[in-house]
């Protein structure tokens, strides 16, 4: 996400200004408190979008924001916040309660309340906006679920901080067919964090479901390295059927084993390709990627790419001929 504004290349008498019209007009209007001489105040500030969904990925030096009373009755379109920790850590307040955030952890607040963030260590954080409505969820289960930390106690929260940095930090995901393809999901995905932090079952289900492809692609991504990497293990770790699961994957138009071959190929081939291509053997790269037989490493790679792994390293590697 490249940066909309760097303090760097504002005089110090201006920044605080600056700053506060660049949040205002692309954020939310909210006072913003530096402890900090204006000579010492360091802000970046990336902003992205994708649908309804607004993204601003900030670091800064430490500040204060708060949303008073008078700027959330002035809200003309009800607003809700997430806020992911990537490093250090922060405070939420909203409703009467507060929230620690550390790294991975994330929390919702609304616009049409007051709130304080508090970041004495300094900004390293992705904030994502959306209207109150597109989530369709009653006022009354968001305000008892703001300013509450989500985080490793809820295993769909633990999915969804992955999945927003990830979101946040890809201009890729954000263009195009890409944006169209992610614009339900990364909401319903929410609407599932907030339902079943509140322990709503039955409203829990349905995002639970809709967005349980998105869950199984997550989390097969993130093991695709795991030789051991099986239907059963993947149906296990999501609470369903092998029979479910393959249910679900069809349904999205991926078969699970050439879905997860085709992956680790792509992984093959970055790193047959990259910068250490050359430091490990082809056998070694295949198994690091779950190809366990080299002989059958060989031959699907040439199948899905029509040359074998050393010529695909060859064209990258060029052997020296002194």
């Amino acid at each position: 996400m490249s940066p909309v504004l760097d303090t760097a290349y504002i005089p110090p008498r201006d920044r605080e200004e600056v700053v506060r019209e660049a949040v205002w007009e692309s954020v939310v209007a909210v006072d913003i408190d530096h402890p900090l001489p204006a000579e010492d105040i360091s802000v970046r500030i990336g902003l992205g979008s994708v649908g309804p969904l607004r993204i601003c990925s900030a670091r800064a030096t430490a500040v204060t924001v708060r949303r008073t009373e008078r700027l959330a009755r002035e809200d003309e379109e009800p607003l809700v916040f997430l806020g992911l920790q990537m490093t250090g850590t922060s405070l939420v307040m909203q409703n009467g309660r507060q929230c620690l955030l550390r790294p991975g952890d994330f929390a919702v607040y609304e616009s049409v309340a007051p709130y304080t963030l508090l970041f004495d260590e300094g900004v390293d954080h992705h904030f994502l906006r959306l209207p109150r409505a597109a989530l369709a969820l009653p006022e009354r289960l968001l305000r008892d679920v703001t300013a509450v930390t989500l985080g490793p106690g809820n295993p769909v929260a633990r999915l969804a901080s992955t999945y927003f940095s990830q979101l946040a930090a890809s201009d890729e995901l954000r263009q195009g067919v890409h944006a169209d393809a992610v614009v339900e999901p990364s909401i319903e995905l929410l609407r599932a964090v907030l339902t079943s932090q509140h322990g709503d079952s039955s409203r829990a289900r349905a995002p639970l479901e809709a967005t349980l492809s998105l869950r199984i692609t997550h989390y097969i991504r993130a093991h695709l390295d795991d030789p051991d990497l099986s239907a059963a293990r993947i149906a296990a770790a999501h609470g369903i059927s092998v029979r479910h699961l393959y249910a679900v994957l069809s349904r999205s138009g991926i078969s699970l084993g050439d879905w997860i071959r085709a992956r680790r190929l792509a992984e093959c081939k970055r790193d047959l390709a990259g910068p250490n291509g050359r430091l490990r053997t082809i056998a070694a790269i295949g198994r690091s990627w779950g190809f366990l037989d080299a002989t059958h490493f060989s031959k699907v790679f040439r199948q899905a790419y029509g040359m074998s792994p050393r010529d695909w390293r060859d064209q990258h590697h060029p052997r020296s001929s002194g």
